[in-house]
């Protein structure tokens, strides 16, 4: 964190706030920005956010083992909003929508080819070889932040992070092994595919989204360390799918919004959001 802190820019992050022509705009959604935020804040502004953090601090949503204060903190203050509509693995309450899967996922070709697509940028290359390898009858499509080419080494391939290669390798797999985010195990979920999540040590929302898949029955284990070995084999042999609804609802979450926030003169005039 103090690391962290020393790296910031302040002064500009300030400055960027105050030039925001915040008054200029019709209506402001947000999805966890803190620029445009805190320039409504300041403003008086009403805005209103759209994210998976507006969620993962519901009241309904279940809570990790062990408490974060100052992660609960950031995820409450980072990018205060007047109203909040969130998305989440699934829908708690009546503002909680389930995950926008992108269309691009919607329409791949699901199969199964044997492999265990990977995605933990958490870990280097180095050490998701050694222990991976350790699975030797399983075959490993590693995608690595860390690697700029493709390597092969006994049953793991590492490449590249690549959009549509990886979202081809998902669809093809017979499970998905990644940290605790949002995107990736929601639309891991959606291509029917058994999950195994991984949060990311000291990342309080990863640790809350571990919370709520351990609810829904996706396996979690805290790391990639020998002794969870034997969790990591039981997946590999015994895992099952989660059953997920997850339909395209966005434009009616929107239509919603503007039918409640915004003036009708402006939407009838064609309102642009940006």
């Amino acid at each position: 964190m103090w690391s962290t802190f020393l790296k910031s820019r302040f002064r500009k992050f300030v400055k960027e706030i105050k030039d925001l022509p915040i008054d200029k705009y019709d209506m402001v959604i947000n999805d966890f920005e803190p620029v445009s935020a805190w320039a409504c804040y300041l403003a008086n502004k009403p805005c209103i956010g759209l994210s998976h953090q507006s969620a993962v601090l519901h009241d309904k949503a279940p809570l990790p083992p062990e408490a974060d204060m100052i992660g609960r903190l950031v995820l409450k203050n980072y990018a205060p909003v007047s109203v909040q509509y969130g998305f989440h693995f699934k829908a708690i309450d009546k503002n909680i929508y389930t995950p926008v899967i992108r269309q691009q996922v919607r329409e791949q070709e699901v199969s199964d080819k044997d492999h265990y697509t990977v995605y933990l940028p958490a870990y280097d290359d180095k050490r998701l070889i050694k222990r991976l390898t350790e699975f030797k009858d399983v075959q490993w499509d590693v995608f690595s932040k860390h690697n700029k080419k493709v390597l092969k080494h006994k049953n793991v391939a590492i490449q590249p992070i690549d959009n549509e290669a990886f979202i081809k390798s998902m669809a093809q797999s017979a499970g998905v092994l990644c940290g605790a985010g949002f995107e990736t195990p929601a639309e891991a979920m959606f291509l029917k595919k058994k999950v195994l999540v991984i949060p990311m040590k000291n990342q309080y929302e990863q640790q809350l989204n571990a919370a709520m898949l351990k609810e829904m029955g996706v396996p979690v284990i805290k790391s990639l360390k020998p002794k969870h070995d034997e969790k990591i084999l039981d997946w590999i042999e015994n895992g099952k799918t989660v059953k997920v609804n997850y339909p395209d609802n966005t434009q009616a979450i929107l239509d919603l919004i503007f039918e409640q926030y915004a003036d009708a003169n402006y939407v009838s005039a064609g309102l642009t959001v940006h």
